[in-house]
């Protein structure tokens, strides 16, 4: 993506089948419609009557899989897979998804995570001491340890009781011989949905584009706190814990998720539509036009356009066939990626007023080079609208923004941001405006969203991370409004 988020990237997708003779393939294709949740690594563990077979690899889902004998190589009915790109642990392929887990009454079990534990050092520790010899360095292994090390009598009972020691944000897809169990955490900070397809095979993914792409149609939602089981006789449906308080990260409707998916029953388009048409009402300003940063902030350009009466066009375009830029080791190597990776059609901003509009500003340097690219481009002016609040706050459920150091918001005031990316005004959404573009996924005083990146309200305590919290913010003096757990 060439926007502002570069340290945001880190979210992962989930895509699992069980009942299908192709399910390797139909992974692949699932995997495929998630690939903006990860391009870190991918991999896919088949399920050939029990017996596994697994790939995995550093790189775009079509660069690991670039070998047709990989796909041959992974037979069975069932099948799960992940692209990764890191929340926690180092990059290398032993993170790399999913993982393997020795299992004494059935053999192995296969485990996919999408989210980041709170307690993970908590965890860790705890584990070393029980003996435990780690094979990566991310949290996502820990439920597998758990599991093993735990004293219940069968799987599911070990992972009830594993799950209950978790704390943070967590969906998993794990795979036995015999079973497709999915769970998700306490709060359902990421989403996971449930699909049919015709010849009766389930799938479970993150998104429900994925679940168009293979043609299964939506069942349900995955709820927090439920544990999802699929065997050849059906699905069942069970609970680890019914203490739960639904907070979905609204960044998945911000950012994350691809417009043509629907989460918990809204549209992402129609909701970051309303996001931009909350903007232009919250921020109005005269211009000639109003163009979006390609391509996750179109929504909101059009919904921005449609609600202030200004004309939308095409003001940028994305070359779609750049190399990655947002691993790229320093700011000048990100920047210069981004110059590859958008340019603008002169004929629709030179001497025109225009609104720029954007889903988010982390660093400031990328709005910065936009403006600056419209600017050489004839346009007189250029009025910066972002379709979200400021982000002053970092996240510990799966987005890797775990200090302020590197948000822009959390240092600096609106005008003083306005200044330093050369626009020419600058607004953000406000939460309020936010929550009600979403709109209500429940009658809690949160509406079921999580929106602590902006006003510092974490729906859970923050364990592991607490003591970092409160330095920063006393540092920064941000505790204005936000809830010192």
């Amino acid at each position: 993506m060439p926007n502002e988020i570069k340290g945001l990237n880190e979210e992962c997708g989930l895509f699992g089948i069980w009942g299908h003779d192709n399910a390797a393939q139909l992974t692949y294709d699932g995997l495929h419609s998630l690939q903006h949740r990860g391009q870190e690594g991918a991999g896919i563990v088949s399920n050939q009557g029990g017996q596994f077979h697994r790939q995995r690899g550093l790189g775009l889902l079509g660069e690991v899989f670039s070998d047709p004998q990989k796909m041959t190589s992974l037979p069975g009915h069932a099948a799960i897979g992940h692209v990764r790109y890191a929340t926690a642990g180092n990059h290398g392929i032993a993170n790399i998804q999913p993982m393997y887990f020795d299992y004494p009454a059935e053999g192995q079990f296969a485990l996919a995570h999408n989210g980041n534990l709170t307690n993970a050092t908590h965890l860790r520790h705890e584990l070393k001491e029980k003996g435990v010899q780690f094979q990566a360095t991310s949290d996502s292994e820990l439920l597998g340890e758990l599991i093993q090390t735990s004293s219940q009598k069968d799987f599911i009972e070990q992972l009830k009781a594993s799950l209950n020691q978790l704390r943070g944000g967590f969906a998993y897809l794990l795979m036995t011989p015999k079973m497709m169990v999915a769970a998700l955490d306490p709060n359902g900070f990421r989403p996971l949905v449930i699909g049919k397809m015709n010849d009766g095979a389930i799938v479970i993914c993150s998104e429900t584009c994925a679940l168009d792409q293979v043609g299964a149609t939506f069942v349900r939602d995955v709820e927090p706190g439920e544990v999802i089981i699929v065997t050849d006789d059906g699905m069942t449906i069970d609970h680890f814990t019914t203490d739960t308080h639904l907070s979905i990260c609204s960044m998945e409707y911000i950012y994350f998720a691809r417009p043509d998916s629907v989460i918990r029953g809204i549209s992402v388009h129609e909701a970051r539509k309303r996001m931009g048409a909350a903007i232009a009402k919250e921020a109005p300003v005269k211009a000639d036009v109003v163009i979006g940063v390609p391509n996750s902030s179109l929504s909101a350009a059009i919904g921005y356009a449609q609600a202030s009466g200004i004309h939308y066009d095409m003001g940028m375009i994305k070359n779609q066939y750049v190399a990655r830029t947002f691993i790229e080791p320093t700011q000048a190597k990100r920047v210069r990626g981004v110059s590859m990776k958008l340019s603008v059609v002169r004929s629709v901003v030179a001497g025109k007023d225009i609104v720029l509009v954007d889903d988010s500003i982390v660093r400031g340097t990328t709005s910065g080079y936009i403006v600056g690219l419209l600017k050489r481009a004839g346009a007189k002016s250029v009025h910066v609208r972002i379709a979200s609040p400021v982000l002053k706050f970092p996240c510990y459920y799966g987005i890797d923004i775990q200090t302020t150091k590197e948000l822009i918001g959390a240092n600096h005031s609106v005008p003083e941001i306005c200044q330093m990316i050369g626009a020419d005004s600058l607004a953000y959404l406000s939460v309020d405006g936010l929550v009600k573009s979403i709109g209500d996924l429940n009658d809690q005083p949160n509406h079921g969203l999580c929106t602590a990146y902006f006003d510092g309200k974490y729906p859970t305590p923050l364990y592991d991370y607490q003591a970092g919290f409160d330095s920063e913010v006393a540092r920064l003096g941000l505790y204005e409004g936000a809830n010192k757990l």
